[in-house]
């Protein structure tokens, strides 16, 4: 299973953006709902890995949180409060977070399994991620947030209703890497699921 902990890096600076957080997060499918274990720090169990990998890019296209992802196992049933949950995934993902406030200019992100290599591959792929989705600009979340991934021929109705021409909505999605980002998604999605299971076939 996974746990994303998510941490507020400046409260007293950028004042209380969970609930913010919380909104953004309330799409992701989860076992356990993404909600506060303390003042700055929200807790969730994605449902899925490629939900896992959800969580953790549309916290880091906030520069406001650092990210810790344990993969491991939780006692079952998985409670609906995060104040019950226990398990190792649960004391991996505070591992995580814990090292993901040391991670100077990178991204903030920490992932910590069972197997330590697997897992640093996992994380590697999704820093790589979070590079590209922490660096857009607001022009092109403007556009990216319009288009559902595997859809053809949005473009030009995203165009239409920005008021732009289908050729910027073009060079935005090019610019800003949004379908490399969707292909790689599911590698680090795969990597998550092999450091949870790592006896079985990576392709599995």
């Amino acid at each position: 299973m996974y746990v994303v902990t998510l941490k507020q890096r400046d409260r007293r600076a950028d004042g209380d953006l969970g609930d913010e957080m919380l909104r953004t997060l309330a799409h992701v499918p989860t076992l356990a709902p993404f909600q506060r274990s303390g003042p700055a720090v929200l807790v969730g169990v994605p449902e899925r890995a490629e939900d896992a990998v959800d969580a953790v890019l549309r916290a880091l296209r906030s520069h406001h949180w650092v990210v810790g992802l344990g993969v491991g196992s939780l006692y079952e049933p998985v409670p609906r409060e995060a104040q019950y949950l226990q398990g190792t995934a649960l004391g991996y993902a505070h591992t995580a977070v814990e090292r993901s406030e040391h991670t100077g200019e990178r991204i903030p992100l920490c992932v910590v399994g069972p197997e330590a290599a697997i897992a640093g591959e996992a994380e590697a792929v999704l820093r790589l991620l979070g590079q590209i989705v922490s660096t857009r600009s607001v022009a092109e979340w403007a556009v990216l947030d319009l288009l559902t991934p595997g859809v053809r021929g949005q473009q030009k109705h995203v165009a239409a209703e920005l008021g732009i021409s289908a050729q910027a909505v073009s060079k935005a999605v090019v610019r800003s890497a949004w379908v490399e980002e969707w292909a790689a998604r599911p590698a680090a999605a795969r990597l998550l699921r092999w450091s949870e299971f790592p006896d079985e076939p990576a392709g599995a």
